[in-house]
């Protein structure tokens, strides 16, 4: 307990799943967390809830001004919000799904990075946690603009890692696998089973197990650690 103490974190994508977790387990650790979501997000212990859709700088700008009129400083981004849309090959990808999920996977983090770095440029501190993929890392059949997003994702962390590196601003990535989410329940039981079939513990993962990994990133006591891939997957990748 008290990892956090005294920081003040904006996670994105916190109504639910991984990113409800990551809240959950901040306000657990001492940090006041800023909840932000386009859907409704319930208020607890530390969570301060936020209407953000990640693909508007004008929601961004609003919810850091908020959080530095209310706190002073802003210390933690997570860039968790993401979408899935399609889960066709590019010929049968239109223009339109594609457009989406690169703006709430990708876009969105963009926007949430610079939304926060004058701040923490300002503050001479800040940890950032941006939310890839397995497909981030690997090609998979299908979910195109997705695989494209995540790919993004994990290039863009180190591209600010190493921008804002000798401000003491540190940017990674993580990297989940098949975790038991709405988004996950929602997919074919056939196209779940495939991938638990490739993973080598056999299982799904938990919002639980990425969240602590989140904590990690954004604590002190990953101090020397930026544009590193967390891969949180069960061992799929090790294969």
């Amino acid at each position: 307990m008290g990892r956090l103490d005294g920081k003040v974190a904006l996670v994105s994508g916190a109504a639910q799943g991984i990113g409800r977790a990551v809240a959950e387990l901040f306000a657990e650790e001492g940090a006041v967390v800023h909840a932000g979501d386009v859907k409704p997000v319930a208020p607890a212990r530390n969570i301060e809830p936020l209407t953000l859709d990640v693909t508007r700088p004008e929601d961004w700008a609003k919810a850091v001004d908020t959080i530095l009129a209310r706190h002073g400083r802003l210390d933690i981004l997570v860039n968790n919000a993401g979408i899935v849309r399609a889960y066709e090959q590019m010929l049968e990808t239109d223009l339109e799904a594609w457009n989406a999920v690169v703006a709430v996977n990708l876009t969105g983090s963009f926007l949430g990075i610079k939304a926060v770095l004058p701040a923490m440029r300002a503050a001479g501190r800040g940890s950032i946690v941006n939310f890839s993929s397995i497909w981030g890392s690997v090609g998979v059949a299908g979910a195109a603009a997705y695989n494209a997003a995540k790919g993004g994702v994990r290039n863009m962390t180190k591209n600010a890692a190493v921008t804002y590196a000798g401000e003491n601003i540190r940017v990674n990535s993580v990297h989940p696998g098949l975790i038991r989410t709405p988004l996950v329940v929602a997919q074919s039981d056939e196209m779940n089973a495939g991938i638990i079939a490739k993973t080598s513990m056999g299982r799904m993962g938990t919002p639980l197990e990425v969240a602590r990994g989140c904590l990690f990133l954004a604590s002190d006591e990953a101090s020397f650690i930026t544009g590193a891939e967390l891969v949180i997957d069960g061992g799929y990748l090790a294969q």
